[in-house]
């Protein structure tokens, strides 16, 4: 296949982007109308938290069996498809009678979603070749959820309030429909260059964990800890039947040998902290403006322009310095500011009074706008091309498990707190708890960062790199097999 022209490259990246844009849209301006939909629907807290998580937990189980299968059968045809559930997702979400029915159509939703994020990425990585224009990609890519957290409290707010929080879901359907007409005409197809054999018990596996955890964590406010605990021995026991099933077999869903990579493992590692420490601000936030402050949801979008303004201005920054520096600067930065933010709001209370606040705010966008591109290009830089897809659907599965957990544990956190008082007196307080975790989660990126990018960890990357191109060439020509 030739090398396609500098303007076929921008195009691809362009709808690749539009992918992103939509599935990114979807949870911020859901977020946005979460309270609208809790008085609708007569939700309760850990509604609300199933209606964030129904759509990450089942994004987060079936990433990686979308990398797998988009690199063995085509990603072009695999992103294509997702683009087709995804639209019907939403439209079936606009048209949902009770919240049950809305759980089941985001999961629905997330069964097409799980095939855009890290197919996307993978075309993207098989079409910038050049590691410099590589990192700008995945910049601008970062970028593109940025923008997202800019347009989707204000286009969520006048919505919500203009038509109602049904209305949130149309968005996807003109964008996925053009996006899958360009997609026709304009993406190349390409795949591995030797098919990975499907593995249905890992991935039984990984759903069987993520989702009885999730379970667990959601629902020991309520239900007391005596009915969830086997939930969370049924986690514990799928999460050792993983690691020692996929270590043993020749093709796994999870090749637990990328993580001999320093880089790819604090890349995981970061990941999950830095978008639990996203689910989990978002949930307090949205919550806390608009049943606390009593804000209308187009006020409570436009307090959140202070925190999404700097995540699009940074993310293509981010990518420039990853390019040109590596990713340490960038993961520095990213942690800081999250750890700062964090502190604020732990320490000192920032929702209470509007400068603290918008202080917060700022200071969590940088760093989540920073913290994107290192993490992206960390996971696919070190790994052979053949393996971009797992090894991007790893990185996306962080992503999505880690928004789940920060949705799940704060959200425990803060029923547990509020319990039966007044929800506006309560919040404050019972919000503090999950303010101090997110503060733990953006340590946990400053510290990682700092540890998984120097020179040794650089070197176990192309260790692992040599090991895992031999390894395929080994399989592919039969030699040890």
């Amino acid at each position: 296949m030739s090398e396609p022209s500098p303007g076929r490259r921008m195009l691809v990246l362009a709808i690749c982007c539009m992918s992103l844009l939509i599935v990114s849209l979807d949870n911020t301006v859901l977020n946005v109308a979460l309270p609208s939909l809790q008085r609708d629907l007569h939700a309760t807290t850990s509604g609300l938290q199933w209606a964030v998580d129904a759509y990450t937990l089942v994004l987060a189980s079936l990433l990686m069996l979308a990398g797998s299968t988009a690199d063995r059968i085509g990603r072009k045809r695999v992103f294509m498809a997702g683009l087709v559930v995804f639209t019907l997702g939403s439209l079936l979400c606009s048209l949902a009678p009770s919240l049950e029915a809305l759980v089941a159509f985001r999961m629905v939703q997330a069964v097409g979603g799980s095939m855009l994020n890290p197919v996307a990425m993978s075309i993207i990585t098989n079409t910038f070749t050049d590691p410099r224009e590589r990192a700008r990609a995945i910049g601008a890519w970062g970028a593109v959820v940025g923008i997202s957290m800019a347009a989707g409290p204000l286009v969520g707010g006048l919505l919500v309030e203009s038509v109602g929080w049904r209305s949130i879901f149309w968005i996807n359907l003109p964008v996925g429909l053009a996006a899958l007409l360009l997609t026709l005409r304009f993406v190349p197809e390409s795949r591995a260059p030797r098919a990975r054999r499907p593995d249905p018990v890992g991935q039984l596996l990984v759903i069987t964990l993520f989702g009885s955890l999730t379970y667990a964590i959601i629902e020991a406010p309520h239900a007391g800890l005596p009915a969830v605990a086997p939930f969370a021995v049924l986690a514990l026991a799928a999460l050792t039947a993983l690691l020692r099933y996929e270590s043993r077999r020749r093709e796994p869903l999870i090749d637990l040998r990328f993580f001999r990579s320093a880089p790819f493992s604090g890349a995981t590692v970061i990941a999950v902290g830095a978008f639990a420490a996203l689910g989990g601000f978002l949930f307090l936030s949205t919550l806390y403006l608009q049943n606390v402050r009593g804000l209308s949801a187009l006020e409570a979008g436009l307090w959140m322009l202070p925190m999404a303004v700097p995540t699009f201005l940074c993310a293509p920054l981010s990518g420039r310095l990853v390019g040109s520096r590596g990713p340490r600067l960038p993961l520095l930065i990213a942690g800081a500011a999250m750890t700062a933010s964090g502190l604020l709001f732990a320490l000192f209370e920032a929702g209470t009074a509007d400068l603290t606040l918008f202080v917060g705010y700022v200071l969590f966008g940088i760093g989540f706008g920073f913290v994107n591109a290192p993490i992206t290009n960390t996971a696919v830089s070190g790994m052979p091309t053949a393996q971009a897809g797992v090894a991007s659907a790893v990185a996306s599965t962080s992503r999505q498990l880690g928004q789940a957990l920060g949705v799940a544990v704060v959200g425990a956190v803060l029923a547990a707190g509020v319990g039966s008082s007044s929800y506006a007196d309560a919040f404050v307080p019972a919000a503090r708890p999950g303010w101090w975790i997110l503060t733990g989660c953006g340590l946990a990126v400053l510290v990682v960062g700092a540890l998984t990018s120097g020179r040794w960890a650089r070197r176990t990357a192309e260790r692992t790199a040599e090991r895992l191109e031999s390894a395929e060439i080994r399989q592919a020509t039969g030699v040890g097999a």
